[in-house]
């Protein structure tokens, strides 16, 4: 009955297994435990009454369960008497049988009561860590990984019905039995059966707590090492065609091999503490339950006690000794809740960059105004990226950036849909500044065609639909008509129920760029932003998709990130960005008469042979 199983808590610690089991860190801002049922709290308030309904039903279930060996005693005692005189107690064994059945029937119906209240707090807290998660800024999520969140949230959410079910519903009868079984005793015999039950209690809690605090250590580092063990295997899954292109699956097999080398470790040394604490408890439970069966055994020989006492003290021992044994796994699951919740909550107190202002206001753009106003931002302070950048995009103008790599064009469009808040200067739609806006009305108002375009693991419909959910499937495919895309889908085997798979992997890139295309479209958004929007087109698909992208930005505020100059050919005005700064702004005309940078770049990309810039698809048209 000793030999419970340990699941892995997730508080971090400082130490290093004698194995060699991975050292991790204690995460910033952790909470103590008093401090993770503080936060939790709050979540079952709403929940008092069926929480003390539920506590009616254990301490009904408690009193039926202590009347159970009384009623074996009597039973025992009016049995004890010579044959002739010997009738059947009826009355006592359907007591005896109906105190059996209440103890379920009060266990059970607080199962049914609380389920519940476990389940909703569960539900709440784990949707607002996935809130929260959503809410926090791209840094952030630049440099998470994503399964080790993804198992910190796993844990969490069980954690807490976890604890709610030990605390609550376990050690608090368990504490609650004990104290009337004792009662029972002292009131029934003497004190000499409460002094053997309390010692054995203390002797049996001491240890354990003990115990359990030096092993704690072990559990942390097991979950750290299963932590960092599935962030490995994720992140190596999701690139899975790099690891393909490289021959480097041994290496890969390698790398999750140390981290399961150092989870191996971690669960030998936490069995093994595992064993000592198992073995103790069973020596001071084996103790008392000896003291007693002897001191009850004496009584019985020397005419003090009868045969049904004897039962009863036995009764209660067997009663006591299974939630005694209990007490250890009980007391080691709180801890690994505990500590699994305050890993959830440390999800919650990582900080959210861009918030909105308490009295931010909606946009309601028609045709809006986009001003860049001296604008400064880098993503490390110790180096900035745009430097003092200066335009802006009249409503329903079209104004396009272009550059080489690293000259910052796609920072504009993040710090236009506000992943970050610049570092000076104003960013302004209609006058206003960004950061006086809600950012729920600033993203709705926006649409975009990213340069890499990732779709969920869903079906193309739910994909192009993704731009306005609630959008009829006309509309839909009135978007993937506009998009040059419509008459492919219709031609594959299960058409718009197509599965495009991870990030859209089955589809070329061409496709997923239609489909991004046809996404923004059905947004039907006021600001549209494309981002190297038909950088994954051969020529011909490329000159269909740019004719329709002509046509859906009429009457848009747009905004066009390029680095192919034939695509912004006819955009009102072009800017010429380098290392953060605009060095050259005007019609396409007027840059080539010029003779500058936009010049060289134009002659430059005409020599090329056609095609050089693109990633041949098979033209879906």
């Amino acid at each position: 009955m000793t030999a419970q199983s340990d699941k892995p808590v997730t508080q971090p610690d400082d130490t290093q297994d004698a194995d060699g089991a991975a050292p991790v860190a204690r995460r910033a801002g952790s909470r103590s435990d008093s401090a993770v049922i503080a936060t939790l709290l709050p979540y079952l308030r709403p929940y008092i009454g069926r929480i003390l309904l539920a506590l009616g039903l254990i301490l009904c279930a408690k009193l039926a369960n202590l009347y159970v060996p009384v009623a074996l005693k009597q039973i025992v005692d009016g049995l004890n008497v010579e044959p002739s005189l010997l009738l059947l107690p009826v009355g006592l064994l359907l007591a005896y049988g109906a105190s059996r059945i209440g103890v379920t029937l009060f266990t059970e119906l607080r199962q049914v009561v609380f389920a519940r209240v476990m389940a909703r707090a569960s539900r709440q807290i784990t949707l607002e860590v996935f809130r929260h998660l959503h809410g926090l800024s791209l840094k952030f999520h630049l440099g998470r990984r994503t399964g080790g969140v993804a198992r910190d949230v796993e844990r969490g959410g069980g954690a807490i019905s976890d604890l709610l079910d030990w605390t609550l519903y376990t050690i608090v009868p368990t504490l609650l039995e004990v104290l009337l079984v004792t009662t029972v005793l002292v009131w029934a015999y003497d004190w000499g059966f409460a002094f053997i039950t309390l010692g054995t209690l203390l002797a049996y809690g001491t240890w354990t707590f003990a115990v359990t605090e030096w092993r704690t250590r072990y559990y942390r580092a097991a979950v750290e090492a299963d932590t960092r063990a599935n962030e490995r295997a994720v992140d190596s899954l999701l690139n899975y065609e790099t690891v393909k292109y490289f021959n480097n699956e041994a290496h890969e097999a390698a790398r999750y091999d140390e981290n399961l080398r150092h989870l191996e470790n971690a669960k030998v040394n936490a069995t093994k503490s595992l064993a000592l604490l198992n073995l103790g408890q069973a020596t001071v439970v084996s103790i008392g339950v000896t003291a007693m069966m002897w001191r009850a055994a004496a009584g019985v020989v020397s005419g003090e006690l009868t045969i049904g006492d004897l039962v009863l003290v036995n009764a209660y021992l067997l009663q006591l000794s299974a939630p005694l044994f209990m007490l250890g796994m009980m007391y080691r699951e709180v801890k690994q809740a505990l500590t699994n919740m305050e890993r959830l909550f440390g999800l919650l107190d990582e900080r959210q960059d861009v918030q909105d202002a308490p009295n931010a206001k909606p946009l309601v753009p028609t045709r809006p105004r986009v001003c860049f106003e001296n604008v400064h931002f880098g993503y490390d302070p110790r180096r900035e990226i745009l430097h003092g950048v200066d335009f802006e995009i009249p409503p329903g103008g079209t104004v396009a950036v272009v550059g080489h790599s690293g000259s910052g064009k796609s920072t504009l469009a993040r710090l236009l849909y506000r992943f970050y808040d610049v570092n000076a200067g104003h960013i302004r739609i209609d006058g206003r500044d960004l950061r006086e806006l809600t950012q729920a009305s600033l993203r709705g108002a926006i649409g975009i065609v990213p340069q890499d375009t990732v779709l969920f693991n869903d079906s193309i419909y739910y994909n192009i639909s993704y731009g306005r959910p609630v959008a009829s499937r006309e509309e839909v495919e009135a978007a993937a008509r506009a998009a040059h895309i419509h008459e492919f889908i219709q031609r594959l085997p299960d058409g718009y129920a197509t599965q495009v798979g991870e990030r859209g992997l089955k589809l070329s890139g061409g496709e997923k760029q239609r489909v991004a295309i046809a996404r923004a479209l059905l947004k039907n958004p006021a600001i549209l932003i494309f981002d190297e929007a038909t950088s994954a087109l051969d020529s011909k698909s490329e000159k269909a998709i740019q004719d329709a992208l002509d046509r859906i930005q009429v009457g848009r505020t747009t905004l066009v990130i390029a680095h192919r100059l034939s695509t912004v050919m006819d955009a009102d005005k072009i800017i010429v960005l380098d290392a953060g700064r605009i060095i050259e702004s005007g019609t396409h005309r007027e840059l080539l008469e010029v003779g500058g940078s936009y010049a060289q770049m134009w002659t430059l990309q005409q020599q090329e042979p056609e095609g050089a810039e693109s990633t041949p698809i098979v033209p879906l048209d």
